[in-house]
């Protein structure tokens, strides 16, 4: 009988997990969330698991065996209480599947009035305040210069949020 079950997968295998145990024609379920990162410089909308490592499945051990899916490529093991591997109810999956994605902002990346340190560049050394994003790349800082505030347009690699 089949039933949902939990996989434990080899660290950033996730996908490679599910690719695999596809081919093997066994459901599998990851869900996820899209945050807003800035990645080489620009901002962009990532997907990432909800829960890293962690894959549902959908297996009926009677057609495929616990030790084929064990030795897929990317699973490291099943999550077991005792011996047996644990079943995930089908209420929940369903739940997990019918939630919106979720669309979060990176906590690393600087709001309005952050303080910034500036790692590149002319101003390299000094600190600054956030104060907005100048499209995808750039982002506009506040310098205190000679008593003044100077508004400057920099590149987002440039520079670093501080705690």
């Amino acid at each position: 009988m089949e039933s949902w079950y939990l996989l434990y997968c080899k660290r950033g295998q996730l996908a490679r997990a599910q690719e695999h145990l596809e081919r093997q024609q066994v459901p599998s379920f990851s869900p996820m969330y899209q945050i807003e990162k800035i990645v080489r410089g620009k901002k962009t909308l990532v997907d990432e698991p909800l829960f890293p490592n962690y894959l549902f499945i959908e297996l009926d051990p009677e057609r495929v065996h616990t030790t084929t899916i064990s030795a897929t490529r990317g699973v490291s093991h099943f999550i077991r209480f005792g011996k047996l591997p644990v079943t995930v109810p089908f209420s929940l999956i369903k739940n997990l599947m019918m939630q919106p994605k979720l669309q979060l902002i990176d906590p690393a990346q600087p709001k309005s009035g952050d303080k910034v340190f500036i790692t590149e560049g002319i101003f390299e050394g000094l600190e600054a305040i956030y104060a907005e994003p100048d499209g995808e790349a750039r982002s506009i800082l506040l310098l205190n210069l000679i008593n003044q505030k100077v508004e400057h347009r920099i590149s987002n690699s440039q520079f670093e949020k501080r705690d």
